[in-house]
């Protein structure tokens, strides 16, 4: 009988321990938003975009000064976050098709993109699933057609992700064209909307283990703003970099309803158990919002294409108003999660666990490499700054190492060398004066495109014209606004 008891109790007591050890795992709410630059919150150090919200969130918890997205544009770069592995395993590297910008300026065919994330990957929600979350999604997914939507990946929940990576036609203001978001009522900003139901899902769950995903569309295109905000902002001078009041406005909603999720999570007492990070998917359009001091915006891989803000908070488990500038990428998100919430299987992933800096410890030395092996147009021909006024980017691939980044363009083999510590416009190409630190650099960024098989064009484009391009960067050099 005392040996029944006593296996009675081992069990009980075992039991008991899994449930502990289940209750033990944060509730996570990850944030993305769309197109924010590095510079558009006022904590970085906007005078003109008023995010009171997002400052006191920073304030709360870790921010990282010197972190990347994995790609210069939306849809590689969630892909990355998701997988925890660079755009060379998913091959997304672009929206849509890879040979973009007119055929006579592109002197090479470049590699053809994938546009659907496989089923294959295995998630970050769906890891969490295996660990008892439930978990919701909450606004842009643009990772495939119907078949490849969030409710295929993992998630419980989905609303508002479908396969556009804009708010649709409708744009901002219902009645929405969102097959997976009923409209509200008429006018009804869809910044709030998406805040509202990710309170409810949180409110729904509050005695669950939950992820919420809130991919916000805000602050992509079109750039449509509450009238009284956009209103407001135009009352409000601006600076030659910032001065945008329709734009202004979105961030202002997009900052309220951050507020709305962190209130939500402080009312129902659950700031000590819910993890919560805030990131951009990529830089911002440098025609909407100049990021200056860095180089470009969206879609160039100078720094105003990839640097975002990102913000870890976790009351009692990451330090108040700690800072960071180690180099990290939205691919560590996936190994900081995996370590936090105790997930042992193996996954090969290409980040790392960051965790280690929640304790003042310093990452293991590693670079963060970034590859685009095809062509994305100009934006705006006067004002992205991108490779040339053609092309935001053109095909080719960057290493970060310490605080130097070193860029290879396909088309002409040209290398250029920043050190962006001293540097952080990336003004002063040094690749001819520091040769040795060029050829370290460079050959590191082999290395890694031989280990991971990284496609790079190489067949020339029979319909390049020289003759064509010049006549075009001539009348782009005398502004002439026809172009």
């Amino acid at each position: 009988m005392k040996k029944i008891l006593t296996l009675i109790l081992i069990i009980t007591y075992i039991s008991c321990q899994s449930i502990k050890n289940k209750d033990e795992n944060p509730n996570i709410v990850l944030i993305m938003a769309d197109d924010l630059g590095w510079t558009d919150l006022s904590f970085i150090g906007s005078n003109y975009y008023q995010t009171p919200n997002i400052d006191k969130l920073a304030e709360s918890g870790m921010i990282f000064y010197n972190a990347y997205a994995s790609a210069a544009n939306c849809a590689p770069s969630r892909a990355s976050m998701l997988t925890g592995k660079y755009p060379t395993e998913h091959k997304i590297y672009t929206v849509g098709n890879s040979d973009r910008g007119n055929k006579k300026t592109r002197k090479l065919i470049p590699i053809k993109n994938n546009k659907i994330l496989d089923l294959d990957f295995f998630l970050i929600p769906e890891m969490l699933k295996s660990k008892g979350y439930i978990n919701g999604h909450f606004g842009k997914w643009h990772m495939g057609p119907k078949g490849f939507y969030p409710e295929d990946n993992g998630f419980d929940v989905n609303i508002g992700g479908f396969e556009k990576g804009g708010p649709g036609k409708g744009g901002y203001f219902s009645p929405y064209t969102n097959p997976m978001l009923k409209n509200g009522p008429d006018g009804e900003y869809l910044t709030d909307r998406i805040g509202s139901e990710v309170i409810k899902f949180i409110d729904d769950n509050k005695n669950k283990t939950f992820f919420a995903y809130v991919p916000f569309y805000s602050v992509h295109t079109p750039i449509q703003s509450k009238g009284e905000y956009e209103q407001k902002y135009l009352k409000i001078k601006g600076d030659e970099n910032h001065n945008r009041a329709d734009y202004a406005g979105m961030i202002q909603s997009l900052d309220e309803n951050v507020g709305k999720i962190l209130n939500k999570i402080d009312e129902l007492n659950l700031l000590d158990k819910t993890l919560i990070i805030f990131t951009s998917d990529n830089g911002g359009i440098r025609a909407i919002s100049n990021q200056f001091p860095l180089k470009a915006g969206k879609g160039s891989y100078y720094e105003g294409g990839i640097k975002v803000p990102l913000i870890f908070s976790w009351r009692g488990k990451i330090k108040v108003k700690s800072e960071s500038f180690e180099r990290v990428s939205n691919i560590d998100f996936f190994p900081t999660i995996k370590k936090i919430v105790g997930y042992e299987k193996k996954i090969k992933l290409d980040g790392l666990d960051l965790s280690p800096i929640f304790e003042k410890k310093k990452l293991v030395s590693r670079s963060l490499f970034f590859h685009f092996p095809i062509y994305l147009e100009s934006y705006n021909v006067y004002l992205d700054n991108g490779t040339d006024p053609l092309f935001r980017t053109r095909p080719g691939s960057v290493i970060i190492k310490d605080d130097w980044k070193l860029h290879h363009y396909f088309e002409d083999n040209k290398l250029e060398l920043y050190n962006i510590q001293e540097d952080i416009s990336e003004s002063k190409d040094l690749s001819e004066i520091n040769k040795e630190k060029t050829e370290e650099l460079f050959s590191d960024l082999n290395k890694w495109r031989e280990d991971k098989k990284a496609p790079i064009p190489l067949k020339k484009n029979p319909e390049y014209d020289q003759k064509f391009v010049d006549s075009l960067n001539f009348l782009i050099s005398n502004n002439n606004k026809d172009i």
